[in-house]
């Protein structure tokens, strides 16, 4: 039998709760409801820090950010790290598209042979001047159709990200992304491949070709919505609500219902945008008969508070923040929707992946496959995650100088096995939330007299974790 070929798609601050399969029936996501509806669907998957670039070097190399060296935004991948496209075998086509994050933008790299950008915003972060003179291909296609860029960075005329939000759909980058996808494949013949596409969507800036779609006053909040953290709370968690509770972000009046609840549906009309995309790729996977032999995955490299405790972005340890989908479509195991509970780290998807596609697991990857629970011998039911912030991220944007300093101290989560999460922190308060009879994380019991036994057992299975992926960031004692 002829080894399959594997699609890995993933968004950018894409929250669990936005498709049917997690519950949500107001986002309109057919395409992503259809790959669900024949795939594996895990009910609680954790990413490995709450932020872009860190995230993304987890789902890419099968490491914690500290051991691939990537604790922040904006740090590239060293070389000596390998990706998953290094470590299947050479023969296959490897080819990325969309946004990268993790050091040289739009240049082909760690593997993968072909490449098409689509993000111009980090040049300042390239290794070497000599590369600002090149452009995305995203940037050369509007060209292309007639468009002239509206700003400019290190001597380059660029188009910004704003200006490409107010574009109409066909000519959006999540649109480009899901064209380029399906050429590849329809390009691709027979030949075994690994296709990593990258969507910048649903990120901000919270606009786009659907920003009307959604009534704002229709959608469904929880009871945490605009609620500020109490004082039992971390100093982040309140440090960030009290600013965006204060603001003005995306044309959005936040001290206002209305505001947030527009920020909210610009959000959901971007989702639906990258479910366009999504439904090009897999139709030209279809088309071609190639949807036979191909893993397909879905996932995201964080998730967005979107209001939730009057918070607005990633970066915190909040589950609307590090909780994100994980769709798994594996021909000859999955045919319907198949819920798979329990926690799962993004820490296992490479070893997981590389089993399924018959490939060696390297020793170094920390963590382990899960093909025994897709084939129904094991399960996740005894499954502790583990999550990181590693502070000073430079985050979030230039302006927001408030909130940074609260941001830089470093942070341990676990979430065990049944549902209870410990954040650790050395200069903040720490929380401890029962997720079974607190899904909103509103009553922080670490100082609960009655939980005592809990935090330390708790604390002690972090302890023994950081010894075994060697992190020495230090936690109370």
């Amino acid at each position: 039998m002829t080894k399959p070929s594997l699609l890995y798609i993933f968004t950018d601050q894409q929250r669990a709760d936005t498709m049917a399969c997690y519950g949500n029936h107001d986002i309109d996501t057919p395409a992503l409801n259809a790959l669900a509806g024949g795939s594996f669907v895990f009910e609680n998957a954790y990413v490995s820090q709450p932020v872009c670039s860190p995230s993304r070097a987890t789902m890419l190399t099968g490491l914690y950010p500290h051991t691939a060296r990537v604790p922040a935004c904006n740090v590239p991948l060293p070389e000596d790290v390998r990706t998953i496209a290094e470590m299947v075998d050479p023969a296959c086509r490897r080819a990325y598209f969309g946004k990268w994050h993790l050091g040289d933008e739009i240049f082909a790299q760690h593997g993968f042979s072909e490449w098409t950008g689509s993000e111009d915003s980090y040049r300042r972060f390239y290794s070497s001047t000599d590369r600002h003179e090149h452009l995305s291909d995203y940037h050369h296609f509007l060209i292309d159709q007639g468009l002239e860029p509206n700003t400019e960075s290190l001597g380059q005329p660029v188009f910004s990200r704003h200006f490409e939000a107010g574009l109409e759909a066909p000519l959006t980058k999540a649109a480009f992304l899901g064209d380029r996808a399906a050429d590849f494949i329809r390009g691709v013949g027979q030949d075994r491949f690994v296709a990593c596409v990258s969507y910048l969507e649903p990120h901000p800036p919270h606009t786009g070709p659907f920003d009307d779609m959604y009534d704002p006053d229709q959608l469904s909040v929880g009871p945490h919505f605009m609620e500020r953290p109490g004082t039992d709370a971390s100093m982040l968690n309140r440090v960030m609500a009290a600013y965006y509770s204060e603001s003005e972000e995306y044309g959005f009046d936040l001290r206002t219902e209305a505001g947030w609840r527009g920020v909210r549906a610009r959000y959901c009309g971007n989702v639906t945008l990258v479910d366009r995309s999504v439904e090009v790729i897999l139709r030209a996977l279809s088309e071609c008969g190639r949807a036979e032999d191909t893993i397909v995955i879905f996932t995201s490299d964080h998730g967005e508070m979107a209001g939730d405790h009057g918070i607005l972005g990633k970066t915190v340890l909040y589950e609307e923040s590090v909780r994100v989908p994980l769709i798994l479509r594996v021909p000859g195991l999955s045919s319907r929707q198949t819920p798979i509970a329990g926690n799962i780290s993004h820490i296992d998807l490479v070893p997981t992946l590389l089993d399924l596609m018959d490939e060696p697991i390297p020793d170094h990857l920390q963590g382990v496959s899960r093909t025994g629970v897709l084939r129904g011998e094991e399960s996740l039911d005894q499954n502790d995650v583990y999550i990181q912030w590693n502070g000073a991220d430079g985050h979030p944007r230039p302006g927001e100088a408030e909130v940074n300093p609260a941001m830089a101290t470093p942070w341990r989560t676990i979430v065990t096995a049944d549902r209870w999460k410990l954040n650790l922190s050395n200069h903040d308060t720490c929380e401890l939330y029962d997720l079974n009879t607190d899904p909103y994380e509103q009553s922080n019991r670490y100082l609960d007299p009655s939980t005592q036994e809990r935090v330390s057992e708790m604390k002690s299975r972090i302890t023994a974790w950081q010894k075994s992926v060697a992190d020495t960031v230090p936690l109370p004692s």
